[in-house]
């Protein structure tokens, strides 16, 4: 992976790329990647909070990379004099089938390439008037966290990159290698972007939780097939229903049968990805009763059937 930088980078965006990609996570499960800095501006980029970053790649890493990701672009730049070899060298990764990724502003860089025209985008809100001013042909929304198509992806403004970042993750590794790197980087458990994406909504899963409800939650993991309810869980925890909600709420950050019903469709998605067994059968093994209730709590929390998703993900098991 090759990040491209422009000059006074913003240092979120930048972070988030380090994060998810940057550090390594073999030992819980997560792949390896290389990820390079670059920049066309020079070795020594200054950062608006007062700070150098020293950049050791220049544009031929654009060459080597499979993914690359531009954090922000300069808007005070109009488009036509954005580096023209930059540009080219955009241009050219995307066609031998690099994959292209932007955060917030740094659509304005991707949308200069030309690769956005006729295709949607989005971008920080706040930028939406002037990207459709200088990009009319492409189709901005500015009710979505991101975008996909083509090999290019852009994200909305700043924490929107985290939502995009899981979802390349999700692409590449499949949906339990994004919620480890969820779950590390304490993202909030549900993001509203207004579409349907999907992104992993990292519940707490019993290794989360201390105290006396991690066994009830580690049982409630193993038996996900049976009829669950609050009484039941409570009278295991040696708690009153009352008292069992409110402890449990506080240590989850949700209520018992949201999180079991998160808990399913979590079991579901990794059911699609790692087998080949039918929807009915995977409704019958994680407590749905039937393929048509997994199919609706499916849809509403993921945002895409049972059968789609498989068709997207089963290649990253």
């Amino acid at each position: 992976m090759a990040v491209l930088l422009l000059d006074r980078p913003a240092m979120f965006e930048l972070s988030v790329a380090i994060e998810v990609w940057g550090n390594d996570r073999t030992a819980l499960g997560v792949p390896y990647s290389e990820v390079r800095l670059c920049s066309n501006v020079g070795p020594v980029l200054q950062v608006a909070v007062g700070c150098e970053i020293t950049v050791r790649h220049g544009l031929e890493a654009l060459d080597w990379a499979d993914t690359i990701v531009i954090p922000n672009g300069d808007l005070t730049t109009p488009a036509v004099d954005y580096d023209p070899e930059m540009v080219d060298a955009l241009r050219c990764a995307h066609q031998r089938g690099a994959r292209i990724v932007s955060f917030c502003s740094g659509a304005f860089v991707l949308a200069a390439t030309g690769l956005l025209d006729g295709c949607t985008a989005t971008t920080h809100w706040a930028y939406a008037k002037q990207f459709r001013a200088r990009y009319p042909g492409i189709d901005l929304r500015e009710g979505v966290l991101y975008t996909c198509g083509d090999g290019m992806y852009t994200s909305a403004g700043t924490a929107a990159a985290i939502d995009l970042c899981l979802h390349l993750v999700r692409e590449d590794w499949g949906a339990e290698v994004a919620n480890t790197i969820a779950r590390r980087m304490v993202v909030p458990p549900h993001r509203d972007g207004g579409q349907a994406q999907f992104v992993e909504q990292p519940v707490a899963a019993s290794a989360d939780v201390e105290g006396d409800l991690r066994a009830v939650l580690q049982w409630v993991e193993g038996h996900l097939d049976r009829q669950l309810t609050v009484d039941e869980l409570a009278r295991r925890a040696a708690m009153t229903p009352r008292t069992f909600a409110r402890r449990f709420k506080a240590a989850t950050g949700t209520t018992p049968l949201q999180w079991i019903l998160n808990q399913r469709v979590a079991a579901a998605q990794r059911m699609l990805e790692t087998s080949t067994a039918s929807v009915d059968a995977i409704a019958a093994q994680i407590g749905f009763g039937s393929a048509a209730a997994l199919r609706q709590h499916f849809t509403r929390v993921v945002g895409s059937t049972p059968s789609a998703y498989r068709a997207a993900f089963r290649h990253a098991a």
